[in-house]
């Protein structure tokens, strides 16, 4: 298994994608801006949609590429987007209204739709043929989640994990304690001197995210997501002044992370 990294900015300029992540070749998880990369046939092969929280820059591709993928998958299931119930009543209320897209969950019939929406709940294991994903607790302004893609039980890296946006989660690590970890995704949002921003709007910050990942038992492989435009260089110099005993390093548009 691999995470193909589509997207892992805060939000969108030159060069930079907003969070979207593929897990081998028919897995995404959430569909930000960076699904726009694929091309036709890679997005014709997605089979599941996994969404973290209904924010824009997390769902803004699931309209889009359901409408460019239609006609290709003629006569195969419907795509399976998965996510919380509340996630579900927003994405039907506010996306999928026909009034700011089409209602793709009942087109191109309502008996054949090219997307189904499938409720999970936190600690829910999603198993995808020989893959196992487990529905993590995040903590925002949203109802949202993040996901642990498990490997193979004998795995010799573990698993990687995805935090999704959230400011302090003290369920996320009571769940993670004792779990071998090979990658953990965690977002930065914003930098220290906007610690107060990232409080209301249930983000971290570089300070709040050392605080984070003393809770983690063993040091890991850790990877930074979320960060605004513009805001890299501040951001890492922040965390590396931490002084933390994890290897930490800025997530990378096209960068792809091994599941053994």
């Amino acid at each position: 298994m691999q995470v193909r990294i589509l997207g892992c900015s805060g939000s969108i300029a030159a060069g930079c994608r907003t969070t979207s992540f593929l897990l081998d070749h028919d897995v995404l998880i959430d569909a930000g801006t960076g699904v726009g990369d694929l091309t036709l046939e890679e997005l014709a092969r997605v089979d599941h949609i996994l969404v973290s929280h209904s924010h824009m820059d997390h769902v803004l591709a699931i309209g889009l590429l359901a409408d460019s993928v239609m006609r290709n998958r003629i006569g195969k299931p419907a795509i399976q987007v998965h996510a919380l119930p509340e996630t579900i009543e927003a994405l039907r209320a506010h996306i999928f209204n026909g009034v700011i897209w089409p209602d793709f969950t009942r087109l191109p019939s309502a008996d054949a739709p090219i997307l189904q929406l499938v409720p999970f709940e936190i600690g829910q294991i999603i198993t995808l043929g020989d893959r196992r994903i487990e529905v993590l607790p995040a903590v925002h302004t949203v109802p949202a989640v993040g996901f642990a893609v498990l490997g193979a039980p004998v795995a010799r890296r573990g698993a990687f994990i995805y935090t999704g946006d959230t400011g302090p989660n003290p369920a996320l690590w009571t769940r993670l304690h004792g779990m071998r970890i090979s990658s953990l995704v965690i977002e930065t949002a914003f930098r220290d001197d906007e610690r107060q921003l990232a409080r209301v709007s249930r983000h971290l910050c570089p300070a709040v995210l050392g605080q984070e990942l003393a809770r983690l038992d063993n040091p890991i492989n850790v990877y930074i997501t979320h960060i605004k435009p513009g805001e890299l260089d501040v951001v890492m110099t922040e965390i590396g002044a931490l002084g933390s005993a994890h290897r930490i390093r800025a997530l990378q548009h096209g960068q792809v992370i091994a599941i053994d």
